[in-house]
């Protein structure tokens, strides 16, 4: 696939995730798909982690929104930079709502194969959504 249709493909899939539909955004990975990531605890990796972990995110973001802020293509690589917004109405990685508004922001670097994503390698703000959802304290000023 050209780089041009690759960035459509993580497009089109930020554009499924906005609609919540989850089983159109990961039919969109290939079989042996790999993330590279360490899936959270408790959860498997692949696609069936990936299933379970975004649908305790919408379970616990029910608006939750994805805005794909840059896309850059090389060869079969899409790097993507996002931002996710939701309102925190229910359980997260054990933290009760709070009805805060809460953004954070992703990197990923996706490998395309065949017009579906092969692998992925992601970094995000997890501490920014930990500490605005109330799992960690914010820092203490000191003088």
């Amino acid at each position: 696939m050209s780089t041009e249709k690759n960035k459509q493909l993580i497009q089109h899939r930020a554009e499924l995730m906005n609609r919540h539909d989850l089983e159109a955004a990961l039919a969109m990975f290939h079989p042996d798909y790999q993330d590279h990531n360490a899936p959270p605890p408790g959860l498997p990796s692949g696609i069936e982690g990936d299933k379970l972990f975004f649908t305790m995110l919408l379970n616990a973001f029910p608006d939750l929104e994805v805005r794909i802020e840059e896309l850059i293509a090389e060869s079969d690589r899409v790097v993507e930079r996002l931002i996710l917004g939701g309102t925190h109405e229910g359980m997260f990685m054990g933290a009760a709502p709070t009805g805060k508004r809460v953004i954070w922001g992703f990197i990923n670097i996706y490998r395309i194969a065949g017009g579906k994503v092969a692998e992925v390698w992601s970094e995000g703000d997890h501490l920014g959504l930990m500490r605005q959802i109330g799992l960690i304290p914010p820092p203490q000023a000191t003088r």
